[in-house]
Parts: structure tokens; sequence; C-alpha cells
């Protein structure tokens, strides 16, 4: 009786489990596979969205498609050969037979590796694409590497310079940045990344449990990133980013759109790494005190967690990108209340005929 409750538990805690990573595994692969369907025969407007983006689903199938971690390994004569299929398409001169599955192809290597506003080819690591390989090694090696004060101060400066050049390269390129603000914003953020880190790891070694201080790499997270992203993209707060009509007619520069568009930015980012840095320490407390994890965890435990960080940032990365659309929207009344300076801009521009909303690239 009591071997049949035993295995009865086992059954039960591995579904406890499986169910779940099964369900990861299922949505990873739909993710994945998200790609547009159309009728080969029709020319299609690249300037129109393949989905609905004033919609969460929308927003989440389209950046599902261009965040695939599997386009970051694509060389930069494929990359550059899918620009100038997309130019050539928009000006009509594409090769004869070239079908709708190739357009859209070379489209989404298009908006996965050059920027949206000045048409750059975008430095690789900094990608959005990139997120899942380079986020899971870090992340996972936060979460691991949390007891030795020198494994948490090298992890957290990792962290804050993958995290400064993805904040860079998805910035609102309208607004410059010096190589002295870049700087600035590089030595703060990573700064206070390692005052909380270290200073909660301080705290908590004395007066709480073990398992809280798995928390201290996510808590550093979120604190260096409410300072980096800010500071990376000082110049829109100082200056205002440029606003546009329906038609994508500039109008003016609003602070107001600034600080709108990185506070979604610094939620959204959060959001990103939160199930793998939340969830990863209560798995881990529990595995890590089974027999094999006692026999085997110095081998397979930062591997593991690496693993698990991957599959959730890889549901998790289009998720927080869709939380918001990048072509973000102010209204004018919220304008003439919060700006009134850019406001009066628009005022003298339109008359009596100003656009209820304006728009800007809130940046990724």
């Amino acid at each position: 009786m009591n071997r049949n409750f035993r295995k009865l538990k086992k059954i039960l805690y591995f579904m406890k489990i499986a169910v779940p990573n099964c369900f990861w595994l299922f949505t990873c692969a739909l993710i994945l596979t998200t790609r547009p369907t159309e009728m080969e025969t029709q020319r299609v407007d690249l300037d129109q969205p393949i989905w609905n983006l004033s919609t969460f689903t929308g927003r989440l199938q389209y950046y599902a498609w261009i965040t695939n971690p599997l386009l970051s390994i694509q060389s930069e004569s494929t990359l550059f050969s899918a620009k100038d299929l997309v130019q050539k398409y928009r000006a009509g001169t594409e090769p004869p037979g070239t079908t709708v599955t190739q357009i859209r192809r070379a489209q989404q290597l298009y908006l996965s590796a050059f920027h949206p506003d000045t048409g750059e080819l975008q430095n690789v690591i900094g990608r959005m694409s990139f997120q899942v390989p380079g986020g899971m090694v870090l992340i996972g090696a936060m979460t691991t590497f949390y007891r030795s004060n020198i494994a948490v101060i090298f992890w957290q400066w990792a962290n804050q310079s993958f995290n400064a050049l993805v904040n860079y390269t998805n910035r609102n390129a309208a607004a410059d940045i010096s190589k002295k603000q870049l700087g600035f914003a590089y030595i703060s953020a990573t700064s206070c990344a390692l005052v909380t880190a270290l200073g909660l790891k301080a705290v908590l070694s004395q007066r709480a449990s073990p398992i809280h201080q798995r928390f201290v790499p996510f808590a550093a997270v979120c604190a260096s990133n409410m300072v980096n992203i800010p500071l990376m993209r000082q110049s829109e707060i100082q200056n205002g980013v440029v606003v546009t009509d329906e038609d994508n007619n500039p109008v003016t520069k609003s602070k107001y759109a600034a600080f709108k568009g990185i506070g979604q930015v610094v939620f959204s980012r959060i959001v990103i790494c939160s199930p793998s840095m939340v969830l990863l320490p209560f798995l881990m407390e529990k595995l890590e005190k089974t027999a094999f994890m006692v026999r085997y965890g110095r081998y397979v435990n930062a591997p593991f967690q690496i693993l698990l960080s991957g599959l959730s940032l890889v549901v998790m990365v289009p998720v927080g990108c869709a939380l918001f659309n990048q072509r973000c929207s102010i209204t004018v009344d919220k304008l003439k209340i919060i700006d009134s300076e850019a406001y009066e801009e628009v005022k003298s521009k339109y008359g009596d005929n100003i656009p209820k909303k304006l728009y800007f690239n809130k940046g990724l």
C-alpha cells in the first residue's frame, strides 16, 4: 500500500512539472511557426500591417514573427538581399516570378534587423530577435550564481552591458545621444544594479530565508531597467520626440510623448523577464532537494536554468513587445494639458483643424 502511494506521489509530481512545460513547449512551437497566409497571386501593400496591430492578438502574431530567435543567425548578405528585394518590390521592379511568400520572408528579415526610423542594419546583439539567446544565458546565470559577490558583480555587469546595447539599438533614432550621455547612462545603470543586488543580498542573507535571496537578481534587473532605459534615451526626455499626424507628416516634438513611450518600454522589459526570474527560484528551490540534483546539480543546474529561461523568453519576448503598439499615440487634449508648448506649435500649424491624435515611434 505504501509502495503504491509513493508511486502515485511520483506520478503526480511528474505531472505537476511536465504539464506546464508541455504547455510552454506547445506555445513556443505555435509562436515560432507564426506566419502570414495570403494568396500567391495578389500584390501586397508592404506599408499596411499584416495583422491588426490595434489588438493585442494582432501585435502578438506580428512580434512573434519578427522576434523569432532563428532570425538572429541570418548572414548580413541575406539581410541586405532581403532589404534590396523589399525596396524593389515597393518600386515595382522585383524580379519576374517573385512570390508573395518570398516577399513576406524578405519583409520579415528586413523588419527584424533594420531600424524602423533610419533603415540602418542593427547590431545583432541589440536586435529583439537576439533577446532569447542573449537573455536566456544572462537570466539563467543570474538565477544560478547569486550566492557569490564576485558572481553577482560579473553577471549584473554583463546584463547591464547587454541591456545598454539593446536599449540604444531600439531607441527612437530621431533623438540623438552623445557618447558622454551613453557612458553616463551605462555607468549609472550598472551601479544601480550592483548597489541593489549587493545591498539586498547583504540584508537578506541575515534577515530572510534562502528562497528570498534567489529574488535578488530580479530586484536588481527591475531597478536597473528603471534607470538604464530613461538615461539611455535622455535626449528624448530633454528635447522631446517627433510626433506625426495620421499620414506620418511631422508635426512637432513632444516631451510628454517621450515620457509615455519610455514608460511603456520599461514596463514591457520587466514583464519579459518576470516569469523566468520569478518562477525559476521557486522551481529550483524544490528541485535542488531531489536526489538527482543533489548528486548532479553542480553539472546540470546552470544549463537547466538557462534552458528554462530560454523557453520562457520565446513566449515572453513577443508578449512583452505586444503589450503596447510600437506606433504609439497621444491625444491632443492631453498634450494641451501636459505639454502646452508642443500644443501651441500644433495649434499654429493646423488652426481649427487640429488632429485628435498624434503618433510616434516609442521604440522597443
